[in-house]
């Protein structure tokens, strides 16, 4: 991690909640750890506690022992197979820089050095969950693991923020970003850990500005190759005119047949995603896959709640990409890209993992398959709703594959990205009561 990136990191802790700093210099509690693998990022969850010199914890959940003396620090971990690693560091105040002395990773017999650097986590604040207002600064082209957090969350919190628009302009028509979906956060969710799933309720999506802006195409995954001629001259943009107060959108332009078209708006987030797992480089805000992304699902409205499976500590939640309306599939290319004030809160379902995005509305649950064509991301879709039946509605595969057909409802999600999505939906109304705790207070 470099030290701008540590000084920022620093910052964030330090306005969330002064960290417990012990008198040897070290502060207890929660660290995450970054460590330089021959030029890539991995990143652990730490645990410290200090006594008379002493220092115990876990390193992502392997029990460490070690000694501090004054600002040094020093402790060895042994993982599952016993291999150990030598931790040696420097503290200062909310922040640990030093070198790791671990097993070669191709040779068991063979030592590797490398450098790394950790930041404290703050304490949760006293007084339960909390409501924060988050003006963002700047914003993130990249779903990337390691970008500075913007915020430091814990479950329950709630936040107030703002996105801009794909094309990077925001409420007041000023330009704050590169084009190509921009994303506000990360967002870091204190206590989050791979093997867990991320809860986010999207409370409200409101437009803060009068204008919306779309193309006149069709994407050729959605035409006949037959009709793909007529469509050579498409691409053109179209500017919407949105109508806060009724709560509708119009081509600001239309003449003959469209004079009169209007639609009510239906506002979304066409991303949403967390920090992509160990190994996977920064990916463009216009990709999707495991861990969300730019899954322009229609389904990422107000009062549904998304479920993400972490894949980095502190999740790394992201979201933008605002539309004010989209039909399935994003068939234009752009939807009705606008910006959007973002109301959201954050869960974490501990020591449960899924494995592709989900979607609870107060009527459905819906799982999303995405992949390079149709085929493939339908069947993941199938798979993620049978997964979902069998885990938290006690069905056997028999009883999923009845339920499925008899009521499955699948739904174009995503046509106009480099991956396409497929949404499985059912009818909870049909479905016995779920076992677990998040969807029994959905409408909290």
């Amino acid at each position: 991690m470099t030290r701008s990136l540590l000084s920022l990191l620093s910052g964030i802790a330090l306005l969330a909640i002064a960290p417990c700093v012990e008198a040897s210099g070290i502060a207890s509690g929660d660290w995450v750890v970054r460590t330089d693998l021959w030029g890539t990022p991995a990143f652990s969850t730490l645990t410290l506690a200090s006594e008379h010199g002493r220092l115990q914890g876990t390193f992502d959940g392997d029990a460490l022992d070690g000694s501090v003396r004054g600002r040094s620090l020093a402790f060895d971990v042994a993982d599952a197979d016993g291999q150990r690693s030598r931790y040696e560091g420097r503290i200062a105040n909310d922040r640990i820089e030093g070198r790791v002395d671990a097993p070669d990773t191709n040779d068991r017999n063979a030592r590797a050095a490398h450098a790394f650097s950790a930041w404290h986590v703050p304490p949760r604040p006293p007084g339960g969950p909390r409501t924060i207002d988050f003006a963002p600064r700047d914003f993130s082209n990249t779903w990337d693991a390691d970008r500075a957090p913007v915020l430091v969350l814990w479950p329950g919190d709630t936040v107030r923020t703002k996105t801009i628009d794909s094309g990077g302009v925001d409420e007041h028509g000023v330009t704050r970003a590169l084009f190509g979906n921009p994303q506000t956060g990360p967002f870091f969710i204190a206590g989050a850990a791979p093997g867990d799933t991320l809860v986010v309720r999207l409370r409200r999506l409101a437009l803060n500005r009068d204008s919306a802006d779309s193309l006149d195409s069709i994407v050729g995954r959605a035409i006949d190759r037959g009709y793909a001629k007529e469509t050579e001259g498409l691409g053109k943009p179209v500017r919407w005119t949105l109508d806060r107060g009724q709560g509708t959108a119009r081509p600001s332009h239309a003449t003959g047949a469209l004079a009169g078209y209007t639609v009510p708006v239906a506002p979304m987030l066409g991303g949403l995603a967390v920090a992509p797992g160990f190994g996977m480089p920064p990916m463009s805000t216009g990709d999707s896959g495991r861990f969300g992304g730019n899954m322009d699902w229609n389904a990422l409205v107000e009062g549904n709640i998304v479920y993400l499976r972490v894949q980095q500590p502190g999740a790394l939640l992201y979201l933008g990409d605002a539309h004010a309306r989209q039909g399935d599939g994003e068939t234009s290319q752009y939807a009705l890209e606008t910006s959007m004030d973002v109301t959201f809160s954050v869960d974490v379902i501990k020591g449960e993992s899924i494995d592709l995005p989900r979607v609870e509305s107060p009527t459905a649950i819906m799982a999303l398959g995405q992949a390079g064509s149709l085929d493939p991301a339908l069947g993941s879709a199938t798979a993620g709703l049978v997964d979902w039946l069998r885990k938290d509605y006690a069905l056997t595969t028999s009883e999923a594959a009845q339920v499925l057909g008899s009521a499955v409802q699948y739904r174009v999600a995503n046509l106009a990205g480099r991956s396409v999505g497929v949404a499985a939906a059912l009818d909870k109304a049909l479905l016995p009561p779920s076992r677990h705790v998040v969807s029994a207070r959905a409408d909290k």
